[in-house]
C-alpha cells in the first residue's frame, strides 16, 4: 500500500491522508481535496515534500498554486529534510506492525489506517505536544 500524508509541523497532526494500491495523480490528488476541506480560510501553509516524481507534476504544483500553498522540497540525497514525515511512518509501523500484517486486502489496510490516524490525532500523547495530542494540542495553542 501506498500512504500520502499531510502533517502539520507545529501541532503534529495529520491534516490529510489517503491510502492506494499504487503511487499515482488519485493518491496525492485526493490527499491534497481533503487538506483543502481542513484548511482555515485565509490559511497559506508551506507544504513540504520529498523530491518524489508525483510532487514535480505539474497537475500537482498547480493544486498546490489554487490553493494558494507554498511549496517546499527536499535538497537531493538529504533526507532529513523529510524527517518529520519519516518518523510518522516509522512510528506508524512501530506501533501497528501486528496489526498491519493481519490486513488481508488494501480496503482492510485503508480502514486500519484510518483508524489509526484517528487515534493518532485524538489520543496519542506526544512530548513534543506537551503531553497532549495533536489536537489537544491544536486547541491549547490557539486559546493561548
Amino acid at each position: 500500500a501506498y500512504m500520502s500524508v499531510i502533517l502539520d509541523q507545529a501541532t503534529k497532526e495529520v491534516l490529510a491522508a489517503s491510502v492506494s494500491q499504487s503511487s499515482n495523480k488519485l493518491l496525492i490528488m485526493d490527499t491534497l481535496s481533503q487538506l483543502e476541506d481542513n484548511l482555515p480560510n485565509n490559511f497559506n501553509p508551506i507544504i513540504h515534500s520529498d523530491q518524489g516524481w508525483h510532487y514535480q507534476l505539474e497537475y500537482y504544483r498547480e493544486k498546490i498554486d489554487s490553493l494558494g500553498l507554498i511549496q517546499s522540497m527536499s535538497r537531493k540525497g538529504n533526507c532529513l529534510d523529510n524527517a518529520p514525515m519519516e518518523s510518522f511512518f516509522h512510528l506508524f509501523k512501530v506501533e501497528s506492525q501486528p496489526e498491519i500484517k493481519k490486513c488481508k486486502c488494501i480496503s482492510q489496510f485503508t480502514l486500519f489506517f484510518n483508524k489509526y490516524v484517528n487515534w493518532y490525532n485524538n489520543d496519542r500523547i506526544s512530548n513534543k505536544t506537551k503531553n497532549m495530542s495533536p489536537v489537544d494540542y491544536r486547541t491549547h495553542v490557539l486559546a493561548a
